[in-house]
This record gives structure tokens, C-alpha cells and sequence, in this order.
């Protein structure tokens, strides 16, 4: 069979990057077994094991020599990936092969591949979050005085402003990018721990000595760039590193589908609009549409990513005891397409916001459908200054808001509430003082401030440790 007649992942095929692709991939944790492999042989000579230079010379030089079928034939025979590799690996290695996977279990090679695999993976998503956040800040700190309509309820609110609502999501994704920092923190190495977690194997090749054990469960956690090993395990790490991982990439599928609903909403009202292709088609049967599909993509990418978790806190749930073996198919699907779809979506969030389109007359125009009966406190106000009895005031607005809103809401026509004041003489005394009163810049409170607050105290100290990392926003495939 050829590979069009194979089904493949539509995330390493069709969404995510190739170098999210590669973490999860046969050749990455393949030659990441043998770099763990290599690594133990290393300490263990060290530390005194009869291992000689001309072994672990052999191990490095073929390291990256793969032949996967062959691995293959032995895995059918051995029905074990583990020891199908370490057959091969030991064919390439003839001389080392008496010391290739000496003393350890299969979860020394399995465990702390995928551990490698989420402290890559999440290293690789830290910095396209921040040039997500990044990219938004600049468009947030453009529009931070942009008055624009607020909805509450998805119904007319108080005024804000662009740049403000843009803040919104942006808080959500500084959330995000703690805890990916402090996920990635937490991570321990699970070392060399031995069948059951107790070392024992180890002990053993050592006589007895703790020390030496110690030193070698420290040296192969160096060696593969962890500074801190776990002191308890049995024998795997506990599955609710996984949920824990795995719910902070769902925590940003959650923070990426709220801010993608929101542009698809405000797409629809004509105010806001991600890019749009010269030559995209927007509909097969309609040709003037301009279907908001990159932000769909999120959303639809999203809500897969932010349901894996419950996954992985099942499979946490059942490991009895030490582990059982029930951890292992599920594992290989939900960890990989967890990080593949999390890496898509920002993709794709950084190709949206890298070219939001804003149609200021669009926004003013429902600015001013809406503003009048907003701005109507403000003229009892300043009617009262002027010495109006302010319930006689409140009763003439009233019926006048009335009739306005039946034009509105009855007859379709725009809301003509500032026509009706400016006709009536009952207003006179602030006929003048109008333009100003319906300002929509003092309708929106301390939003330009915040921005620029909230800009400089959070989100320049948090994109800061990634400035040599904030690269264009990725081109999408499809």
C-alpha cells in the first residue's frame, strides 16, 4: 500500500509545523532511545562498570542508523517495541550488545523519551505563544483609544475600545503562558529507577553501593538536559504529570476558542476581520461571502485540544499500584495529537492576528446607532446644571427614547433620538453642548489607560524572555 492508500493524521499532515511534527516522530524517539541508551553506558563506565571506549564508540556512531522494517520483524517476533530495538540496535553494535540497556527497564528508554517529548514540545510552544501575545500587544496598543460598542449578554453595552477588548483575550493568554513556563518547570527526569522504582537492578550491578546508584540516576538526568530527577516513581512517572500537562494545553485551546469566537462574532457585525486571501474562496455557492474560516479552524482545533484532558486524568485514575500496561495505546495517541493541535492552533492564532483588519466607520456607525440612548444621563445632566428640573427632564428624554426606538426596532430606520433633542426647544440650553455630550471618547471610561498600563507591567515583562524568539506569524498551509 502506498502511503495515499494509509490513513495519516491530519495534524502532522495538514496543521501543525514539521518541528512539532518531528518531537512526536519515529526517528525522534527512536534515537532519543539510543541517545538514553548511550547515556547509561557512559555514566555506568564511569562509575566503574566494565563498559569500554570502544562500545560506546560503536553506540554513538550508529545512533542514527535506523532501519525501521528491521525493527519491525523483531517486534513481530518479540511482541515488544523495546526489545525489537534493542535487537536491532545491538546487530548494528555487535561489541556493545552485551551492554546496550544494561540494568534498566523498558520504561527507562520509554518514560523518559516522553519526557524529553514534553519538555521539547513545550519549549517549542512557549515562544509561538509569545509571539502570538506579542503580535495582539502591538494591534491592542494601535487601537487602544478606538471606541468601540461593548456587549454584555451579546447585547449593546457601555462603550470600550478595541485595543481594550483585544487586552481581554490577551490576559487570558498571559494566563497561558505561565503555566506553560510552569509546566515545563515541574517536569523531573524519571532517571533510572529499575523495574519497580526501587533501583534494585542498579544496586545490584553496583554492589550495593547507594552512592553510586545515586550518581547514576544524576548523571543520565544531565546528560539529557534535566537538571532534577524524580526521588519516587514506580515504574513509570505518575500519569498525572500527563493530566497536568495536557491541562494546561487545553487551557489555551480554551483562552484561543473564546478570542476566535469573538473575531467570528465581530466578522459577522462588519467590524472586525481576519485576513483574507486574494484569492481565497469564501463559499463554493456564494461568492461574496467571507466565511471567517482560519478563526472556524481554531475554534474547531480548540475544542478537541481543551477535551483531552479528561483522557489523561483517566488513565492516570486506573494505574495500579507500580502501573499496568492499560496506559500505553492510549498514550501514544492523546500525548502527540495534544501538543500537534496546540501547535496548530497558535499557528494559526498568529496568522489571524498578524492581520486583523478593523473597519473604524463600521464600528462608528453602531457607535452612533446606540450612543444616543447611552448619552441621555449625560444630558439630563447637563440640562440639570442649567437649571431644568430633572424629573421633567427624564419624563421628555423618555418619551422621546420611546419614539426613537420604535423607529428603530418597528420601522428599521436609524435611531434619530439626537434629532428629536435638537428639534425640541424643551433642549436648547445644551442644543450647543450636544457634539460634545455624544463624544463616544468619554464614553469609555479609563480603556485607553488600562491598555497602556496593562501593556508595560504584564505583557513586556512576560514576551521579554523571548525576544531573540518572536518570529513572523506562520504561513498556513491550507
Amino acid at each position: 500500500m502506498s502511503a495515499d492508500d494509509r490513513y495519516s493524521s491530519p495534524l502532522a499532515k495538514r496543521y501543525a509545523s514539521a518541528e512539532m511534527s518531528y518531537i512526536f516522530s519515529p526517528r525522534f524517539k527512536f534515537t532519543t532511545w539510543r541517545r538514553l541508551w548511550i547515556a547509561l553506558a557512559e555514566a555506568e563506565a564511569e562509575l566503574g562498570l566494565s563498559i569500554t571506549p570502544e562500545q560506546i564508540e560503536e553506540m554513538k556512531t550508529h545512533r542514527d542508523t535506523l532501519d525501521l522494517e528491521a525493527a519491525a520483524v523483531y517486534e513481530k517476533q518479540f511482541r515488544h517495541d523495546v526489545m525489537a530495538h534493542v535487537h536491532h540496535f545491538g546487530d548494528l553494535c555487535p561489541k556493545a550488545k552485551p551492554v546496550i540497556h544494561l540494568g534498566a527497564t523498558s520504561c527507562f528508554v520509554g518514560d523518559n523519551t516522553e519526557l524529553i517529548q514534553l519538555r521539547d514540545g513545550l519549549d517549542l510552544l512557549r515562544p509561538k505563544l509569545a509571539a502570538v501575545i506579542d503580535t495582539l500587544g502591538r494591534f491592542a496598543q494601535q487601537y487602544a483609544a478606538l471606541p468601540t460598542l461593548g456587549f454584555t449578554h451579546y447585547q449593546p453595552a457601555q462603550l470600550t475600545t478595541v485595543g481594550k477588548r483585544a487586552c481581554l483575550w490577551l490576559s487570558d493568554l498571559l494566563t497561558d503562558l505561565r503555566q506553560l513556563e510552569r509546566a515545563q518547570t515541574d517536569l523531573r527526569f524519571r532517571g533510572v529507577k529499575g523495574t519497580t522504582g526501587t533501583q534494585a537492578s542498579f544496586l545490584t550491578l553496583f554492589d550495593g553501593d547507594h552512592d553510586k546508584v545515586e550518581a547514576l540516576d544524576e548523571a543520565v538526568s544531565q546528560a539529557m538536559g534535566f537538571d532534577q530527577q524524580l526521588i519516587i516513581c514506580g515504574q513509570t512517572y505518575s500519569r498525572k504529570v500527563d493530566f497536568d500537562v495536557l491541562s494546561v494545553l487545553a487551557s489555551l485551546g480554551v483562552s484561543a476558542h473564546k478570542m476566535a469566537t469573538d473575531i467570528r462574532l465581530l466578522a459577522n457585525l462588519k467590524e472586525l476581520e481576519e485576513p483574507f486571501g486574494e484569492q481565497q474562496i469564501g463559499s463554493s455557492a456564494m461568492a461574496y461571502k467571507r466565511n471567517p474560516m482560519r478563526s472556524e479552524r481554531v475554534c474547531s482545533l480548540a475544542r478537541f485540544l481543551s477535551n483531552l484532558p479528561a483522557n489523561a486524568a483517566q488513565t492516570a485514575s486506573v494505574q495500579w499500584m507500580e502501573r499496568t500496561l492499560d496506559d500505553s495505546a492510549n498514550r501514544r495517541l492523546v500525548l502527540a495529537e495534544a501538543f500537534l493541535t496546540a501547535d496548530s492552533v497558535l499557528s494559526i492564532l498568529h496568522n489571524i492576528v498578524d492581520g486583523l483588519v478593523v473597519y473604524d466607520a463600521v464600528i462608528a456607525r453602531r457607535i452612533g446607532g446606540e450612543l444616543p440612548f447611552m448619552a441621555t444621563e449625560n444630558i439630563i445632566m447637563a440640562m440639570v446644571q442649567r437649571g431644568a428640573d430633572r424629573q421633567e427632564v427624564h419624563e421628555v428624554i423618555r418619551v422621546h427614547s420611546q419614539a426613537a426606538a420604535q423607529q428603530v426596532k418597528m420601522r428599521g430606520l436609524d435611531n434619530d433620538l439626537i434629532d428629536r433633542i435638537r428639534a425640541d426647544q424643551f433642549f436648547a440650553s445644551v442644543h450647543a453642548d450636544l457634539d460634545e455630550l455624544l463624544d463616544p471618547s468619554t464614553f469609555t471610561g479609563r480603556a485607553e489607560q488600562q491598555v497602556g498600563r496593562f501593556l508595560e507591567l504584564e505583557l513586556k515583562p512576560a514576551v521579554a524572555p523571548y525576544a531573540d524568539r518572536l518570529g513572523e506569524a506562520a504561513e498556513l498551509s491550507v
